[in-house]
C-alpha cells in the first residue's frame, strides 16, 4: 500500500490526488494499466509532483494532440510496458450550420452538459466555427452522445464518431520576446510578458488569476527561473526561456508567450 496521508499532505487538490493514489494502488496489486477521469493542468501538475516521489509508479498524461490542456493519466506499475495509446479517448464530431451564429466552447460545453454527463468525461473541445466542433471524450460516452447530442443552442447538429487522426489542431500563436529587470520577480517578468502594466499584473496576482507552474502564487515577488511556465486566466501562458545576467547586473531574460 502507498503512504496515502503522507502523499496528501499540503496538496491543493486533496481528492483528485487521492483519487489518483487509490488507482495507483490498485495498478500496483493487479499489475494493471489504471486511468483516471480528465483532469485540468494544474490538478496534472500536483498529481506528477505527489508520484515524482515513488519509484515504483510510472504515469502518462495523454488527451488526444499533444497541446491538450485537459487529458488522463494512466497509471502502472514502472516495470511494466506502457505507451500514451493505452490510455483510452474518443473524439467525436459535432456538425451544424452556425454560419451567421458563430458559437462558442462554452456552447458546446453546456450541450454536452445538457445531455447529463459529466465534466470529468470529458477532454478539450476544438471549436471549427461556423462548421462546429470536435470533442475529445471517454470512449464509453461516444454513443450516448451520437443520440443526445442533437442540438447546440437552436441550431440542430450531427454527433458521430471520428479518429484522433482527424482532429484538426490548430498550432497556438506564439511570441518571442527579450526582457532586462532588476530582478526575476513575477509581477516584473509577467508584467513584460504579458504586456500590461506591473500594477495590473500585482492586481491579477493578488486577485488569484495567476499560476506559475500550475500552481496559484498569491505573491508578486514570488522569483521565477528558466523553465517556469506562467498562466493567466484568459491571457494564454508565458514560458520562462533563457536567463543571463547582464554587465549592469540585471537579467536578461527570454520569454515566449503563448496566445
Amino acid at each position: 500500500m502507498l503512504p496515502r496521508e503522507e502523499l496528501l499532505k499540503r496538496v491543493e487538490n486533496r481528492e483528485v490526488v487521492a483519487r489518483a493514489i487509490d488507482l495507483a494502488d490498485r495498478a500496483i496489486k493487479n499489475w494493471e494499466v489504471v486511468e483516471t477521469d480528465f483532469l485540468s493542468p494544474p490538478e496534472i501538475a500536483e498529481i506528477k509532483s505527489v508520484f515524482s516521489r515513488l519509484s515504483d509508479v510510472e504515469i502518462i498524461a495523454t488527451g488526444g494532440y499533444p497541446q491538450a490542456e485537459r487529458q488522463r493519466l494512466g497509471i502502472c506499475r514502472a516495470e511494466l510496458p506502457f505507451e500514451p495509446s493505452q490510455v483510452p479517448l474518443a473524439a467525436i464530431q459535432i456538425a451544424g450550420n452556425f454560419l451567421f451564429d458563430p458559437p462558442t466552447h462554452r456552447d458546446f460545453l453546456g450541450a454536452m452538459l445538457g445531455c447529463g454527463i459529466v465534466r470529468d468525461k470529458t477532454g478539450d473541445i476544438i471549436v471549427l466555427g461556423e462548421q462546429g466542433a470536435q470533442a475529445i471524450v471517454a470512449p464509453e460516452l461516444v454513443e450516448f452522445l451520437e443520440t443526445n447530442l442533437t442540438q447546440v443552442r437552436s441550431v440542430p447538429v450531427k454527433t458521430q464518431r471520428i479518429d484522433l487522426s482527424e482532429l484538426k489542431i490548430r498550432e497556438p500563436k506564439k511570441k518571442e520576446m527579450t526582457t532586462v529587470e532588476a530582478s526575476l520577480r513575477l509581477d516584473a517578468i509577467a508584467s513584460a510578458g504579458f504586456g500590461m502594466s506591473r500594477s495590473k499584473m500585482v492586481d491579477l496576482i493578488s486577485s488569484g488569476d495567476v499560476r506559475v507552474n500550475w500552481k496559484e502564487i498569491g505573491q508578486s515577488a514570488h522569483a521565477l527561473k528558466a523553465g517556469d511556465l506562467v498562466a493567466i486566466r484568459g491571457k494564454g501562458r508565458l514560458e520562462i526561456g533563457e536567463v543571463a545576467i547582464t554587465k549592469k547586473e540585471r537579467y536578461r531574460v527570454n520569454l515566449t508567450r503563448y496566445m
